[in-house]
């Protein structure tokens, strides 16, 4: 009996969390009083969200493009098999799964815990109540340039760990030698379909948006001081990674089947 109103008690405070979110995301997305301030608060959204995520990004890829080669080319050691698959399945592999998934759970860390304790802090400190009565949007401000810098310019990090994970790759086969790097070219070039890169890209601003609007949402209703903070920051991660999985096995399910 405790356990079925332990899921009760659950069920109905995730209903009522997720109204709460699409009550939050209404207030986001109300026109801007000033698009001036919208733009330049986008610049430094973009440089705080986005730039900085280029080098963990950047590193992780290469060193992906790596591990892939070596475990592709372990597991094809046939002579019957063209060499060459081994680079086309390392391309597959990136531009399907790593480069927007893989991703997107790394910046779900970074990105959402980043957001979630600004915005939190603002909470505590009560900076987000002084803008509420001096009848600023406070939700709007904070948070539409974040959501909006991260939806549309996240496939570039997207297409940017794709071209460092190949690179990435094209190292470990040049320096070992582990298969003629001429073979690994042609894989990379062999049997390109365009759509993945689209399927890719939509996946990461999807991913990406869910990230910025479920931190956003936690630390705007942060509460308990520091520890609610901190809090909000891991529950935001833990709910945006699972959401990530589900969305990528429904999103997969609709674009390639």
């Amino acid at each position: 009996m405790r356990l079925i109103n332990y899921f009760d008690s659950m069920l109905k405070k995730s209903i009522e969390a997720v109204g709460r979110f699409f009550l939050f995301l209404k207030m986001v997305f109300r026109k801007p009083e000033k698009w001036s301030i919208f733009w330049k608060q986008f610049i430094k959204e973009t440089d705080k969200l986005i730039m900085s995520s280029i080098l963990i990004v950047g590193v992780i890829s290469i060193f992906i493009g790596g591990v892939l080669v070596i475990q592709t080319a372990s597991n094809l050691e046939n002579p019957i098999i063209d060499k060459m698959y081994i680079g086309y399945m390392v391309r597959e592999s990136l531009i399907l799964e790593f480069c927007s998934t893989m991703v997107a759970l790394i910046l779900a860390g970074k990105m959402g815990s980043n957001i979630a304790s600004e915005i939190g802090s603002m909470r505590i400190t009560e900076q987000i109540d002084a803008m509420d009565m001096m009848g600023i949007n406070s939700a709007g401000f904070l948070v539409l340039p974040k959501v909006v810098s991260v939806t549309v310019l996240s496939p570039l990090l997207m297409l940017m760990s794709f071209a460092l994970g190949l690179l990435g790759g094209w190292l470990v086969v040049d320096i070992t030698q582990i298969i003629p790097t001429a073979s690994y070219i042609t894989g990379i070039k062999s049997f390109w379909n365009g759509f993945y890169v689209f399927y890719g890209g939509f996946k990461m601003s999807l991913f990406c948006f869910m990230i910025a609007s479920i931190a956003a949402f936690n630390g705007y209703y942060a509460h308990g001081g520091s520890l609610g903070v901190g809090h909000s920051s891991t529950k935001s991660i833990v709910i945006t990674s699972i959401l990530i999985l589900m969305s990528d096995l429904i999103v997969t399910q609709l674009m390639l089947y």
